[in-house]
């Protein structure tokens, strides 16, 4: 297993980073209203469920967070055969706004517009992201960014939140 480099945020700096881009959203949308939070599971669920949270302290009422799992729609991943989750009428008009933790190459952002569009046609979708570690192979550019962190591409970008790993941290694992 690779070994720890750097923390990079601590609980208090994703606590900041997620405060900053709910502020973010309502600014960039004049408001909450019409907003529909995408979490991209796991981690993104969890992220989505947070500044929803904080939404609502600020506009009075959270936005509805859904569970979006792009597996299906993955083309560097195995495909499991499964059912296709239904049409979520939430969706249609709505600033569908896709939450994950960390944005690298870009294709599980393009699988989770994928699910989405599946689901319903949104207004618009926007992307918030934890962290941008930058490598890119397909064209896409986060809205609402926690913190861009240059990586090696050997790197990993590993991050940490209670609700699934008993802490909150991001850290920078050595490469393999």
């Amino acid at each position: 297993m690779a070994g720890q480099k750097a923390v990079i945020m601590d609980a208090d700096g994703v606590r900041r980073a997620l405060t900053r881009i709910a502020f973010e959203i309502i600014e960039k949308n004049k408001g909450a209203e019409d907003l529909l939070l995408a979490g991209v599971k796991t981690r993104g669920v969890f992220l989505a469920q947070r500044i929803a949270a904080k939404l609502g302290e600020v506009e009075g009422k959270a936005p509805p967070v859904l569970e979006l799992d792009v597996t299906p729609w993955r083309d560097d991943k195995p495909r499991a055969d499964g059912p296709l989750p239904p049409p979520d009428p939430r969706i249609g008009g709505a600033t569908v706004v896709l939450v994950d933790d960390v944005l690298y190459t870009g294709r599980t952002v393009r699988a989770a517009i994928e699910a989405v569009s599946h689901c319903g046609r949104a207004g618009r979708i926007q992307l918030a992201v934890l962290v941008d570690r930058g490598h890119r192979e397909l064209p896409i550019r986060p809205d609402y960014i926690g913190k861009n962190l240059p990586t090696a591409r050997g790197e990993r970008v590993c991050v940490r939140l209670t609700e699934v790993d008993g802490e909150d941290n991001v850290v920078i694992l050595g490469s393999e």
